[in-house]
């Protein structure tokens, strides 16, 4: 794939009809060698999150060995990383897909229903028997705590409910996990204190001895609108709250990072198409990578990209309608730009690798990029001054 230095020098050397994505694989593997090096455990990859052969391959270059999927496409793809260990995490899995993880390797479930310990148990019982090499994750329903994307209702048990699940799959498994998710996009740390101090709770209550404990995924990523807490003082509220429950000294620790490790990796370059007041028709959107903007309301940087920037030119915040003929096509924004853009100009929105390219689809025939590799840095960043050092690992 084509490499340059910037989307200024791609716009500077052609005019793509299409939107572009600006892949930054240097980006992905710095946030996953501030992971590795800081959390104190495996840390298992959110497949879901992107899938880019580059970033994926950024990963795997920075020392990721471990990967959480959620469904059998994701786990037949993941499955050819050489040495990769994967974690089946959705908690509602069809009995095939059981059948097939445990057939290429995989041991590593979690759960959150004994209707689902039972589907696990039964689907991977072999001729000699129960499977003696499970290692099951109950999924516990934490309350959400200033994250964008609340999780909860879908997934996780509590209560007394929990209790139980926790006693019939230490009866089962080889090794026992307790995990659980605090929301995608999680700005602040107290929202683990508090989810580990639940989970704690409930393991007290089930009187289980826990090997294993996964403190799920929605660490954040920096956008326009959003400025999270620094990653080290995520990790710091972590340990801490670890250190305060009823768990083996040596219990191994697991996280699963999906936008923190790269939402900084992807921006997006899109041409202005028509300009109506401060509303901008671009050719990519809501039913694109451009669907957090649209749904959840993320404001992701931008800049002009085709036109030099001229000193101490005012922005103006923009409103951004995507391609197709759908009316909810819109992203509210405010997008800070220049006053001048006009149609014809090209814009870079960044910090989009996360979820962008993987919900992005083909309606009204749009959904096809173009893809460069950019090498300067992304347009916001977590890592440029969280520079923490290296944590122990437990287990």
């Amino acid at each position: 794939m084509e490499k340059l230095p910037s989307a200024v020098a791609l716009i500077a050397s052609r005019k793509p009809d299409r939107p572009v994505l600006g892949v930054r694989p240097h980006a992905t593997a710095r946030a996953a060698r501030w992971f590795l090096n800081r959390f104190p455990g495996d840390v298992a990859y959110a497949y879901k999150a992107n899938s880019s052969v580059f970033l994926i391959g950024a990963l795997y270059g920075a020392g990721i060995r471990h990967f959480d999927v959620a469904s059998l496409p994701e786990l037949e793809d993941a499955a050819t990383i050489p040495g990769a260990e994967l974690h089946f995490m959705h908690p509602v899995k069809s009995r095939s897909s059981i059948r097939r993880a445990y057939e290429l390797g995989v041991r590593s479930f979690s759960l959150d229903s004994e209707d689902e310990l039972k589907k696990i148990v039964e689907e991977t019982t072999g001729s000699k028997g129960p499977a003696r090499d499970l290692k099951l994750f109950v999924r516990i329903a934490v309350r959400p705590k200033n994250s964008r994307v609340p999780l909860e209702k879908k997934f996780g048990i509590s209560g007394a409910a929990a209790a139980r699940l926790l006693v019939k799959t230490r009866q089962v498994a080889a090794e026992l996990g307790a995990t659980f998710h605090v929301g995608s996009q999680t700005l602040t740390p107290d929202a683990y204190v508090a989810a580990l101090d639940e989970v704690n709770q409930l393991i007290v209550k089930a009187g289980v001895v826990v090997d294993r404990l996964d403190v799920g995924g929605g660490f954040p990523s920096c956008y326009a609108d959003s400025k999270p807490a620094p990653l080290s003082a995520f990790m710091d509220a972590i340990d801490a709250g670890i250190d305060k429950m009823a768990v083996r000294e040596d219990v191994r620790l697991m996280c699963e990072p999906g936008r923190a490790l790269v939402a900084e990796a992807e921006s997006l370059i899109v041409r202005v198409d028509a300009r109506r007041g401060n509303d901008l028709y671009i050719n990519d959107g809501a039913y694109g990578t451009l669907f957090d903007a649209a749904h959840l309301g993320f404001v992701f940087p931008a800049r002009l990209v085709s036109r030099p920037e001229i000193p101490g030119e005012t922005l103006v915040p923009f409103e951004m309608w995507g391609p197709t003929c759908d009316s909810i096509d819109q992203m509210k924004g405010p997008f800070m730009l220049p006053g001048t853009v006009r149609e014809g100009d090209y814009i870079e929105i960044g910090n989009v690798g996360a979820y962008g390219r993987a919900i992005a689809g083909s309606f009204n025939g749009y959904g096809i990029y173009d893809e460069v590799i950019l090498e300067d840095e992304p347009m916001l960043t977590m890592y440029d001054t969280d520079t923490s050092g290296t944590r122990e690992a437990r287990g």
